[in-house]
């Protein structure tokens, strides 16, 4: 047991600040999982999982030792429903993959269709306003500026909807990892998680790339009815 707490309490000290081996850690494993996820292979799912599992641990400060002062309650919530997505996209990318060749990316990408945009920009909406309320009631004890807990929800309530996007292949996730990264990388920063907010620059420059790739993709590789994220394809690709 003495083992296991040095491993799970290790810190290294970068500038002056105390950082926990199980946010950089985590925060590779995601990186891992984004560049998987780019080249449309399964084991994204699971790596990215192991990843969620480290971070919760960072972020819920509350009940788990930290070298921060406070918790991230929507960066810890998003954590828990990436996971339940990922078990989605997992089975999901698995079933697509079994119609088609070893050598194959597991799904086609494509974009939303106007219904499923409309759908999922309404929902979102309305899960900001939800989640800023709960996070501040969770909160309360702790001074914090209102726009602290606007930006949180946003970045939870964002990342939930690339993560989703994303099992179901769409080319927008993509596009909102963008606007959560905008919004992530100064609240990480200014809340004292700076390895997440430097992985979090690098994925800005990622998702840009992972965006070109999949745009092209969606393009150039016909429709193959393979799973099941791909039974409305959208024939009239935006942009």
């Amino acid at each position: 047991m003495d083992v296991w707490n040095d491993l799970f309490n290790a810190q290294l000290t970068i500038a002056g600040h105390p950082i926990a081996w199980r946010e950089v850690v985590g925060n590779g494993f995601g990186l891992a999982s984004a560049i998987l996820g780019m080249r449309r292979k399964v084991w994204a799912w699971p790596v990215g999982i192991i990843g969620n599992l480290l971070l919760f641990t960072v972020f819920m400060g509350v009940w788990f030792a930290t070298p921060q002062e406070h918790s991230l309650f929507g960066q810890a919530a998003r954590q828990v429903f990436f996971i339940l997505t990922s078990v989605y996209g997992w089975w999901a990318w698995r079933r697509s993959q079994r119609t088609r060749e070893r050598h194959e990316p597991a799904i086609t990408p494509r974009w939303a269709t106007a219904r499923e945009r409309t759908a999922y920009l309404i929902g979102a909406a309305v899960l900001v306003l939800l989640a800023q309320w709960v996070f501040a009631q969770v909160g309360a004890g702790w001074p914090a500026p209102r726009w602290y807990y606007w930006t949180d929800a946003w970045i939870f309530v964002g990342s939930m909807l690339a993560t989703y996007a994303m099992a179901r292949g769409w080319v927008d996730f993509w596009l909102v990892w963008i606007a959560v990264d905008l919004v992530g990388i100064p609240l990480l920063w200014h809340s004292g998680y700076y390895p997440s907010a430097v992985l979090y620059a690098v994925y800005g420059a990622f998702v840009l790339w992972g965006f070109v790739v999949w745009r092209k993709a969606a393009r150039v590789e016909a429709p193959t009815g393979g799973g099941p994220n791909l039974a409305e394809e959208d024939r009239t690709l935006v942009g």
